[in-house]
């Protein structure tokens, strides 16, 4: 199939939804499908076999785009959707697959060029305002949520990544086709942990004798990082022999961080290593002793719980919808989100290396079990299938090169280029093997 995926995104940036776009990407070229990604100027070009990115016009004075609403998003969407039409003009695709707010535009696209249409939702739409604290502009709350019931009752199939939105988009429109895919977790990209790699970043940060805590993700003030260095005040006050890395953050943000480290008299057992390739982060989760995620707002499962939890690493997570939709107390400390909660979390953790060893044993068996990479590419199979059955890549064609036409994509000259773990599908992808991986 010839899909034309919009994501109005800075892609590849190593944040949330750019990571869930480059892992459906991976999983579409190791179905044989070609791929015309639409997105912004910005970000890093990557190379996927039958993926062809097309970026946005380039506009010199944006830079970088920041997570959430703001004038620069809504101006390059506008860009995004008048190129979308040059492209549904030129070339004839079998799918729309949109990402996000590019759906409100995708639902108009694909009516005027008969085409079906997939929505690949992260999240709901006027959730998000209210994260970003647009939340007291109830006529843009407004028009968002109309907008969004708008694309549930109008597109052909959906794609939700949580609990939450499963239960949410089928209280709005029942009868429409969809599931639920989970994210992976980074190292499943054909990465895993590189211990001398972490050995030389302890030995860097001068974490020999120390008990290094890791939080990975943005700098977003509903990550929570307030409350992160209100708890880390007293877990220091009680073991100064702890370390916080925190990985990930824009230049601005580390330094306005930096200055709060010191406020708060931490700048001796903080680190801040910026945002650093998704492989590179996961050398810091090698060196963790435990990993942590004190997220304060939203519902939409936090990208980095997927690779918390394949890293065998013990994890301290507020309890709140967007934790709880995948981790329980056998897998993870779930804490209040106040400082004393989290704090108090962190403590049992330090003080119980037994305890440490077997949570992090039990949510790493536990991620094998649950987010498989064959489940996985099964699940994005099968939606397609849904969508047009009568071309459905087969179950042999996932293990052969994707056929791209010559100087348009380039081609795949091995399997060595499919990402390891999604060729595992080969046998999940016969018979009932499907059906039962997607009940799941």
């Amino acid at each position: 199939m010839k899909i034309l995926m919009i994501a109005p995104q800075p892609f590849f940036e190593a944040r949330g939804t750019p990571i869930s776009v480059y892992q459906r990407l991976h999983a579409l070229s190791a179905l044989g499908h070609q791929v015309d990604l639409l997105t912004y100027h910005v970000g890093q070009d990557v190379q996927i076999p039958g993926v062809r990115i097309c970026r946005g016009p380039y506009i010199p004075f944006i830079k970088q785009v920041k997570i959430g609403p703001s004038r620069a998003k809504l101006f390059l969407d506008i860009l995004l959707f008048c190129k979308a039409i040059t492209m549904l003009a030129i070339n004839r695709y079998d799918v729309i697959h949109s990402h996000e707010e590019a759906a409100f535009f995708a639902v108009l696209l694909a009516t005027v060029f008969r085409t079906p249409h997939l929505y690949d939702m992260h999240s709901s739409l006027p959730q998000q305002l209210q994260n970003f604290n647009f939340g007291n502009y109830r006529p843009i709350v407004k028009l968002f949520e109309t907008l969004e019931r708008w694309v549930l009752k109008t597109c052909d199939a959906l794609i939700t990544v949580g609990s939450d939105l499963e239960a949410y988009t089928g209280t709005i429109n029942p009868a429409l086709k969809q599931i639920r895919i989970d994210n992976l977790a980074v190292s499943l990209n054909g990465s895993s942990p590189n211990q001398h790699s972490a050995y030389e970043l302890k030995e860097r940060l001068g974490l020999n004798n120390k008990l290094p805590i890791v939080y990975t993700g943005t700098f977003e003030a509903y990550q929570g990082l307030d409350l992160l260095f209100e708890s880390a005040k007293i877990v220091h006050r009680y073991h100064p022999e702890v370390s916080f890395v925190l990985v990930g953050g824009k230049p601005q943000q580390v330094e306005r961080w930096q200055q709060e480290a010191k406020k708060y008299h931490l700048e001796s057992c903080t680190h801040f290593v910026g945002t650093v390739p998704p492989e590179a982060a996961l050398a810091y989760l090698e060196l963790a002793e435990i990993v942590v995620s004190p997220r304060i707002e939203g519902t939409s499962v936090p990208l980095k719980i997927y690779t918390y939890l394949h890293s065998g690493k013990p994890m301290v997570a507020t309890n709140l919808v967007a934790h709880t939709q995948i981790l329980n107390e056998d897998i993870a400390l779930l804490v209040a989100p106040t400082k004393e909660a989290l704090a108090e979390g962190m403590l049992k953790l330090i003080r119980s290396p037994d305890l440490r060893q077997s949570m992090g044993r039990r949510a790493q068996n536990f991620a094998k079990n649950k987010f498989d990479p064959a489940d996985y590419l099964a699940k994005v199979d099968r939606i397609y299938q849904f969508l047009t059955p009568s071309t459905c890549i087969s179950a042999q064609s996932v293990t052969s090169p994707p056929r791209t036409p010559e100087g348009i994509f380039e081609r795949a000259s091995s399997t060595k280029s499919v990402p390891a773990p999604f060729l595992k599908v080969k046998d999940a992808l016969r018979g009932e093997e499907i059906s039962s991986s997607l009940d799941k």
